[in-house]
């Protein structure tokens, strides 16, 4: 690792310290525009034209900067979908968001696990026009013997040689190299788009060996851009969350982080283990995470003296810079001497074109809804948003294996809502008014470009199924005064509700597994009184259970799952299969009931973290007797709901 001095050697003048800057992006998710097209309304809070103007401002106050991006860039709104599935980008042209990178100019980037939802050529082809370099050392077209001898989707690292400037304006040279890595994962998640074309490899493992021939070949500084979050402290093969092992690695100097959408340094991570919040290092490695959709911009300030040839970073500090507070407050820096272009209007005139053409096309009109359909709710079991799913995943599925040897199983249908609040915030919520259904709506009911795909189960598999899914609620206590209903560490779109069954769950026990899937207890258990056409699961009866590519290849860690249990996997798009449906079957009536109930003793009630339009749907739960308590400060409104009536037991 770099050298890191706690302060200046003084037999060096302060005037020969550089000022560095590092600035990151992560999982914009083609969050280009200020604007949620789920709500088809602006939001001021996201956006790379919005961050765009952060990023001027941030190297307008210091001199010597780099810009990253951490992945995850090409799919996640309508936008994506736009230019992957309807137009095209055609032979020639610039990707929206390749674009603004462009103009931003980056100086590197990598890849995240979504960059492959459209395909290998896609991307491939989005890239093509980068004018910044890609590293990627775990993505491969072939593993090697060792990661020395892999064959690189793009090269594992770049060296990023740079002149600077020190504090008395005299130039010098410095040496970035920059590595990127991604979970292993990949290779399952879209093993339609990738199987036979890409291998993958540990992150920890390839970070370690390619390090010391950056250092070798040059790099002063070595940073690391890992698509992936925290994780645990010890390195485990195939981490999905391996910052933490990563920052151990000799020679890394900064790690650049996100996948788990989260801001570090933050008090989310206080007191877990290497992590110290103030410095923002991890095992005393700088390291960075800006949130998500462009909602922060990452950055890492370094200090650097040069002796006997080699650069020692003398101190850094790490901050993230919210859009929701610039959009209250832009601090103004004072100018450097000639003043550097700002280059934010030139991305707000490359999205806006974008922006306008995507919204022309959601906003065609697909059929009709007779129910509100909304995700706020959903873990009370009022959730007509995964109804509507669950009934046309088990349509296609059925019509397709109907004269199959699997035709005569009886179907289940396993559904997550795509937006439930937790990480994505307190606008993450499904919330389509009855009335007209638009493409718009579609897209907000389902937000990922996964492909219908179902798994041969048995009893016993299903039940796994449903104590992973309820671990996403904490155990409640009986007269306990305000207690939260949802673990905060819990990802939404693990929360699979089975359509086809009856059951309760059990919010007096522990949980079976943890927030990440770990099982903790094999003895616990909440799921209670689980029927099938109104008789007790048979542990040992078979069931073809309907749901998306993602989670059939093993995303989550849920039974049954992986290429041995996968029976269906067709190449159609879920959210295309919606589409038919709403038209085939419109005017839409669709049930809020959802297919499980809570069971809870005399005296339980719990505080449901939802969004602010949730406020004119209380009556989908009004057998729960919500009391309002106002909105925190994440912007959920929190609604007190009583847990202890018979109609949940």
């Amino acid at each position: 690792m770099t050298q890191q001095l706690n302060s200046f050697d003084r037999s060096q003048e302060i005037s020969a310290a550089v000022d560095l800057r590092i600035m990151e992006t992560t999982d914009l998710h083609v969050h280009l525009h200020p604007y949620d097209y789920y709500a088809d309304c602006p939001n001021p809070d996201l956006g790379l034209a919005r961050l765009a103007e952060l990023i001027d401002h941030a190297r307008q106050q210091v001199p010597n900067c780099l810009l990253f991006d951490n992945g995850d860039f090409l799919q996640g709104t309508p936008v994506g979908d736009f230019f992957a599935y309807d137009r095209g980008v055609r032979t020639g042209e610039v990707h929206p968001v390749i674009a603004a990178m462009n103009a931003l100019r980056y100086d590197a980037i990598t890849l995240g696990n979504h960059e492959f939802n459209y395909g290998l050529e896609f991307l491939m082809g989005s890239l093509s026009q980068a004018q910044f370099p890609t590293v990627s050392a775990n993505i491969l077209r072939k593993t090697g013997r060792a990661p020395l001898y892999d064959q690189h989707l793009f090269r594992p690292y770049r060296l990023l040689q740079r002149d600077v400037v020190d504090r008395a304006g005299r130039s010098r040279s410095i040496c970035v190299g920059v590595i990127g890595v991604a979970p292993a994962q990949i290779t399952l998640w879209e093993r339609q788009h990738l199987d036979g074309r890409i291998q993958t490899r540990d992150m920890v493992d390839s970070v370690t060996a390619w390090v010391p021939e950056m250092r070798e070949a040059g790099a002063d500084i070595v940073v690391v851009l890992a698509h992936s979050g925290i994780g645990e402290s010890q390195h485990i093969d195939l981490m999905e969350n391996a910052v933490s092992p990563l920052a151990r690695i000799e020679g890394v100097d900064l790690i650049l982080c996100g996948h788990s959408h989260q801001v570090f340094p933050s008090p989310r991570y206080a007191g877990v283990p290497g992590v110290d919040i103030e410095r923002g290092t991890i095992w005393g490695t700088p390291t960075v995470m800006s949130g998500f959709f462009g909602s922060h911009l990452g950055l890492i300030d370094m200090t650097l003296l040069q002796d006997g040839g080699k650069w020692h970073i003398v101190d850094t500090q790490v901050t993230t810079r919210a859009l929701r507070e610039a959009s209250l407050h832009f601090a103004q820096p004072a100018p450097l001497e000639g003043l550097m272009p700002l280059h934010s209007p030139a991305v707000r005139k490359i999205v806006a074109s974008a922006h306008d053409a995507v919204l022309d096309k959601i906003r065609q009109p697909v059929g009709q809804s007779e129910t509100a359909i909304n995700s706020f709710f959903a873990y009370l079991g009022r959730n007509a948003a995964t109804a509507l799913v669950a009934h046309a995943q088990t349509e296609f599925v059925s019509n397709h294996l109907k004269h199959s040897v699997l035709g005569d199983l009886p179907l289940l249908s396993a559904v997550s809502p795509a937006k439930v609040g937790g990480f994505g915030g307190a606008r993450n919520f499904t919330n389509i008014d009855a009335g007209m259904m638009t493409l718009r709506a579609l897209a907000d009911l389902y937000v990922f470009p996964n492909r219908i795909a179902a798994c041969r189960v048995n009893g016993a598999e299903v039940l796994l199924w449903l104590e992973r899914s309820a671990s996403a609620f904490r155990q409640l206590e009986p007269g306990k005064g305000e207690q939260d209903l949802i673990d905060s560490a819990f990802p939404g779109y693990n929360f699979e509700i089975i359509y086809g069954l009856d059951y309760s769950i059990d919010l007096m026990s522990p949980a079976r597994f943890g927030p990440d899937g770990r099982e903790i207890d094999p003895s616990n258990s909440r799921i209670r009184d689980v029927t099938w056409n109104g008789v007790p699961l048979d542990m040992n009866a078979e069931f073809v259970l309907c749901t998306n590519s993602f989670r059939a290849q093993g995303a989550g860690g849920f039974a049954g799952t992986g290429f041995d249990g996968v029976v269906l996997e067709h190449p159609a798009i879920t959210r295309d299969i919606l589409c038919n449906y709403v038209k085939n079957h419109s005017p839409l009536n669709i049930p809020v009931q959802s297919p499980f109930r809570l069971r809870t003793e005399q005296g339980t009630s719990a505080i449901l973290r939802t969004g602010v339009a949730a406020h004119g749907h209380l009556d989908l739960i009004a057998d729960f007797a919500p009391e309002i308590l106002g909105v925190d400060k994440d912007g959920f409104l929190q609604v007190k709901v009583c847990l202890d009536g018979p109609q949940f037991n």
